[in-house]
Formats: C-alpha cells, sequence, structure tokens
C-alpha cells in the first residue's frame, strides 16, 4: 500500500466514476483500475462494486476511504509543516468564502493582505458555507471566512468583525424617507430573500422574526445583486450588508438605503481552522489582517447615499419655517 493508491480510491470515492477519477489523477483509466484492484487484493477485501454506468463503494470501501482521507491530510499536514518552517508566509493557501461576502470583502483587504505577506499565493474558493465547512473538515480548504455562530468543536474560531444590515426600498417606499430605522418598523413587511443554502437567509429570516416581517412568498434570490435589482424595478424591501453597497460597489437607482439605530441587525465574521493545523500560527496573523478593515467602512453613515439624503433633508428643513411655510 501506498500513498499514491489512497489517492486513487479517495478520487473514486470523490466521483464515482473511472474514468473521471483517472483525469482528476492525471493518470489513464487502465491505470487506476490496476491500481484499486491491487490495493483490493493487498487488503483481502472489495472496495468498489463495480456497475456499468457507476461506482458504489462498500461497505468496507466507505470505512477504508474515511481514514484514507485522513492519513492523505496528516501527509499533507507534515508536507505543510516542513514548508512554513522554511518560510511561514510562503507557499500557497486555499481560503473559502461564502457568496454574499467574498466579492465585497475583498476589495478592501487584498491590498493589504499583499503587503504583508508579498509570497503569499492566496487561493480563493467561493461556495456556500455549508461546502464550505465540509471542504475545512476535509483539509480541502486551510481555513475559511464564515457567519457566527458555527457549532464544531474541531475548529478554532477568529473573530474578525460584525456588519451591519441596510434596508434596501424604492425611493417611493414608506420607509425610503427615514433617515434610521428601528426593527420594529419592519413589522407586517415582506422582505426578500435569496434561497435556501445561503446564511444570509437564515439571518434575514431571524430579523424578520424579531421585527414581526416575513417573506415575499413566491420569489427567492440566488445572488445580492439579484436582490438589489429586485428592489430597484419595485418589487420589495430587502437587507443588505453593508459592504455590499460600499464603494467600489456602485449605487443602484431607486434604491435607498436606511441604516437601523439601536441595537442594530448585523451578522458577524469570523475566519475558521482545524484546531489540529499546522498553519495555525500564521493563520492567526492573517486574521488580522481582515480584521484591520480600513476606518469607517463598517460604518452605515459614511455612505455616499446616505450622507447625501441626511444633506438634502437638513437643506430643505432650514427652508420652511414654524407654520409650514416654504421662506423665500
Amino acid at each position: 500500500m501506498n500513498l499514491r493508491d489512497l489517492h486513487y480510491l479517495v478520487a473514486l470515492a470523490d466521483h464515482k466514476h473511472f474514468g473521471h477519477a483517472a483525469e482528476a489523477c492525471f493518470v489513464s483509466q487502465p491505470t487506476l483500475s490496476t491500481q484499486i484492484r491491487k490495493l483490493e487484493e493487498e487488503l483481502g477485501v472489495t472496495l468498489v462494486e463495480r456497475a456499468p454506468r457507476k461506482v458504489l463503494l462498500t461497505s468496507a470501501g466507505q470505512r477504508i476511504v474515511a481514514h484514507a482521507r485522513d492519513v492523505l491530510h496528516e501527509v499533507e499536514q507534515i508536507k505543510r509543516i516542513a514548508a512554513r518552517d522554511r518560510d511561514p508566509a510562503a507557499g500557497s493557501l486555499r481560503l473559502g468564502m461564502f457568496p454574499t461576502l467574498g466579492p465585497y470583502l475583498l476589495p478592501h483587504v487584498v491590498g493589504a493582505i499583499r503587503a504583508r505577506f508579498p509570497h503569499l499565493e492566496l487561493l480563493l474558493v467561493e461556495e456556500k458555507s455549508q461546502v464550505l465547512l465540509q471542504h475545512l473538515r476535509e483539509g480541502k480548504l486551510d481555513a475559511a471566512l464564515l457567519a457566527l455562530p458555527v457549532h464544531d468543536d474541531s475548529l478554532h474560531a477568529e473573530f474578525l468583525f460584525a456588519e451591519p444590515f441596510l434596508l434596501a426600498a424604492p425611493d417611493a417606499h414608506r420607509l425610503a424617507g427615514r433617515r434610521t430605522l428601528k426593527l420594529a418598523d419592519l413589522e407586517h413587511e415582506h422582505l426578500l430573500l435569496l434561497e435556501d443554502g445561503h446564511c444570509l437567509r437564515d439571518q434575514a429570516l431571524e430579523v424578520c422574526r424579531m421585527a414581526g416581517a416575513g417573506e415575499k412568498q413566491g420569489f427567492r434570490a440566488t445572488s445580492l445583486e439579484t436582490l438589489r435589482q429586485m428592489v430597484a424595478a419595485n418589487v420589495g424591501v430587502t437587507l443588505l450588508p453593508v459592504l455590499a453597497v460600499q464603494p467600489p460597489i456602485a449605487r443602484t437607482e431607486n434604491v435607498h438605503l436606511t441604516p437601523f439605530r439601536g441595537h442594530a441587525p448585523s451578522r458577524r465574521i469570523a475566519m475558521f481552522w482545524r484546531r489540529s493545523s499546522a498553519l495555525h500560527a500564521f493563520l492567526h496573523q492573517l486574521s488580522q489582517v481582515f480584521a484591520r478593515l480600513p476606518a469607517g467602512l463598517l460604518d452605515p453613515s459614511t455612505l455616499p447615499s446616505i450622507a447625501t439624503s441626511a444633506v438634502v433633508k437638513t437643506r430643505r428643513r432650514r427652508y420652511v419655517d414654524a407654520s409650514g411655510k416654504a421662506k423665500a
């Protein structure tokens, strides 16, 4: 038995197809098939049920694959310990982010990461939170940025920041004229939400529960950009994280952004990695770069659209006397 054979077996478990597994391992299909048979002969058990169009692991195969993943992960850790000992900030790092965070956070941190770790190759993976968690546990990712809470004792969590939500409403909506909102102002509203699988959907549903609001039926978006355009088209209102509306994101016409006052709804972002990771010290350093965002970036009052709206309303009040008549 050797590590190469374990790689072949894990690839076959992942792809459920000899040809696809062989492509992933950069070998011919006969080579991979022959090595799997040799492994079965060595172990004295059948690992794979071979059918014309699909491959199934036997019960023994499933258990052995689970251990093979652990072995390969530990070997990778050994290699990384050696590499990081030579240069802790060199080499590649596989970092996961979920779709409603990555595109809006990265423009504000990539420059700082390059400056702090000029030799680091950052390999970014964008997936929904549950997929990122699974990849993290399996060793396919070194770390991931996720929204709290995450209940997994095998993972270390380093809190980064809290990101406030804003209400996005069409300009003519009854709530669009407010400078700030309370959660209670959302009572009886029906919000546009993302489809299942997005952690932002769960967070928005929790806000709805606290505010006495609900979900707009018959519509679920696949991205924040779809939500934004549906608001612009007067379909309804939604919650947007503040990073998703900060420059360089362009302002969308007919979308009024209103912050919440008091105990404003938000999501808490942390960096997660395996407690057993050989990169623990380095990942802690990297997390500090993500935590030190530019000043004011998470402050809704710094948004140009909100600031401009407040100035306009102030000027209008100056030209109205106590009787409600406009002054010359």
